[in-house]
């Protein structure tokens, strides 16, 4: 699969992490291409290749295409590569785009080519960090049947593992993928924002939980979902909710709601765990709905 060339337009983080960790593995990174110069230079300090001052130009000239912009640019640069007929039989042209399907490549098909999405379930702040981080990562796979092949190599030589996926259903794999990473935050949030209620500073309620974010997720990873799960609701523990509940109406009743969901959909998972029953959980729920009726009687 290596002897084929390889062209990138976008010389982002994720394209540079990729052009880097493939031509280590002896892919042919030929040509590569960013409306950035910047970007371009900070490319080439990694990955020695022709730099193209076209798009159209590295499509032309490759056997795989990885377009690497921003999301939204995806629709220009392959309207670009239409506009220029700079697609080609045979031509695999691959976007990494969590939010997008392959679908945004469709037109890349009327001359010959292939379209794949390969997206990593991966949070990247730099090309430096990225270029670490990329290796080991899972994959989404998802595209042209015939080439599910090419995207496989592609992430064995990034090291990753990789798992296909339908193409209507990647706006469901992307909220998924959202929940996890930027809701994650929102719920820490949450937490130190519920302890600044009580006095305590922002960054000393940051630094006291993080211990407990990362011991839950070192739980997860571990022994999995669902028994990972403690606390209250997990052993049953009404009355500890019930403490929660008059304590938030008190001292912090904007925060009722989301408290409130939360634990409406925790109830589930502490059942799933075989720590309360079907009538524990209901209990709980009931709790819940109540303080969610009032609260949205309320607003």
């Amino acid at each position: 699969m290596n002897n084929k060339k390889v062209g990138i337009i976008g010389a982002g983080v994720v394209g540079t992490a990729v052009g880097v960790v493939l031509g280590k593995k002896g892919w042919d990174i030929t040509a590569v291409y960013d409306i950035n110069p910047e970007s371009i230079k900070k490319f080439s300090e990694h990955v020695k290749c022709q730099e193209m001052a076209l798009p159209q130009e590295v499509s032309r000239s490759v056997d795989i295409l990885f377009i690497t912009t921003s999301d939204s640019a995806i629709y220009d640069a392959v309207d670009t590569l239409v506009g220029h007929k700079a697609f080609h039989k045979g031509q695999i042209v691959i976007h990494m785009s969590g939010a997008q399907s392959s679908e945004v490549l469709d037109k890349a098909k009327e001359f010959g080519a292939n379209v794949l999405s390969i997206h990593p379930l991966q949070s990247f702040a730099s090309p430096d960090m990225a270029i670490l981080n990329l290796p080991g990562s899972i994959f989404s796979i998802e595209g042209d049947e015939k080439v599910h092949e090419i995207g496989e190599a592609i992430v064995n030589d990034l090291e990753g593992e990789s798992f296909v996926i339908d193409r209507k259903a990647k706006p469901l794999y992307h909220a998924g993928a959202c929940v996890v990473s930027n809701y994650l935050v929102t719920i820490i949030d949450f937490g130190v924002k519920l302890l600044e209620s009580t006095g305590i500073p922002k960054p000393m309620a940051t630094k006291a939980l993080m211990p407990l974010v990362n011991g839950t997720v070192n739980n997860i990873e571990n022994i999995g979902i669902p028994k990972a799960l403690t606390g209250p609701i997990a052993r049953g523990d009404i009355t500890t909710i019930t403490k929660h509940v008059d304590c938030l109406e008190e001292m912090a009743p904007e925060f009722m709601k989301l408290y409130s969901w939360l634990g409406f959909y925790t109830a589930h998972i502490a059942l799933e765990k075989g720590t309360i029953d079907k009538e524990t959980m209901e209990e709980f729920q009931k709790t819940f709905i109540k303080e969610l009726s009032r609260n949205f009687s309320a607003s």
